[in-house]
């Protein structure tokens, strides 16, 4: 005879488990369909770019945090090194003033009125005294330099308090650019390894064909030199095609952008600002890109962070960014400000 029991139900818990796992599916499924596809090599290269760009932003910012570090280290032993002069001079003044006074004491233990009268050359006591008056005279004196030793001094001590604080905030400042720049760097880098090697590989083939290719073909025109100096710079510019961007490099293996351009002026004689944002106020700023000069600075960007050398025919040369080399490029891959002619 055949059973005519009810099939078992499931119990609660096991409907609420398959209930959920079908519902994690489900989620699942929609997320894998909503997901954002791989980016395109083309996609990674410009945001590696943007990052970049951003880097040297920060380069620029740390070259000159580094370069009032330097600044101020300098102040700070050339402060030292006076105190510690004018130190030595103070104890010698003193040493001085403390002669003339146990001098005065010994002469000056009778009154000047008996000594007179008991002297047996009145004559010899008066040119002692008068002799004691200019050592009283000389006394005053010194110790009127002594109170302007002692006040300079202080003056000095307290600006070279003055100056190491600064450099404590300025080596703190640059600790952070340099930390800012690093994050950069390493945040492209990241975007970089989600490439394949193969796509990874294609891409610094593109750049160092970019470079070599500015090279051999770079047609810079017969435009002169708006100076000697100015020729000589872009020729020591020239001499540095291929050498590799690094940031806060300033020669002579490896440059950043105002890195190459203040390495290049110094071999021509000529001493310019460290960075680009005191580069575009180092001399005469020309606002036509048709008045620049073979030799001519020229600034890019509204911030003004990246700066190359006008070499003629619409090409600038320049140290444009890491990953890349020393090469010519068209004046209009840049959004150009303006020229300066040193």
């Amino acid at each position: 005879m055949a059973s005519h029991r009810r099939p078992k139900q499931p119990s609660r818990t096991r409907v609420t488990v398959l209930t959920a796992t079908a519902a994690a599916a489900v989620a699942l499924t929609s997320q894998a369909a909503h997901a954002d596809p791989k980016p395109s090599k083309k996609e990674v290269k410009a945001e590696v770019d943007k990052l970049y760009e951003e880097a040297e932003k920060s380069t620029e910012k740390y070259n000159g945090a580094k370069e009032q570090q330097d600044k101020l280290e300098d102040q700070i032993d050339d402060l030292q090194d006076k105190v510690a002069r004018g130190q030595d001079e103070l104890n010698e003044l003193r040493s001085g003033i403390g002669s003339l006074a146990s001098a005065q004491y010994r002469s000056g233990g009778i009154d000047p009125s008996v000594q007179l009268f008991l002297s047996s050359d009145p004559d010899s006591y008066l040119d002692k005294a008068s002799s004691l008056d200019q050592l009283t005279s000389k006394q005053a004196d010194a110790l009127k330099e002594i109170q302007s030793k002692q006040r300079t001094l202080a003056q000095q001590r307290s600006e070279a308090s003055d100056k190491l604080r600064d450099l404590e905030d300025t080596r703190k400042e640059l600790g952070e650019k340099k930390k800012e720049v690093q994050d950069k760097l390493s945040e492209a880098q990241k975007l970089l390894n989600t490439l394949t090697a193969k796509e990874r590989a294609a891409l610094a083939a593109a750049e160092e064909r970019a470079s070599r290719d500015a090279g051999d073909r770079a047609d810079l025109g017969d435009a002169v030199p708006a100076s000697q100096r100015g020729a000589a710079a872009l020729e020591a510019a020239k001499s540095k095609i291929g050498s590799p961007y690094v940031y806060g490099a300033s020669g002579p293996s490896s440059f950043d952008c105002s890195g190459l351009t203040s390495w290049a002026y110094s071999q021509a004689g000529v001493s310019i600002p460290r960075i680009s944002q005191d580069q575009a106020n180092a001399g005469t700023r020309i606002q036509s890109q048709s008045a620049l000069k073979p030799g001519d600075l020229v600034i890019f960007y509204g911030d003004m962070h990246h700066v190359g050398f006008f070499a003629g025919n619409g090409q600038v040369l320049h140290a444009p960014k890491p990953g890349a080399a020393v090469r010519y490029e068209s004046i209009n891959n840049m959004p150009y400000m303006f020229g300066v002619r040193i």
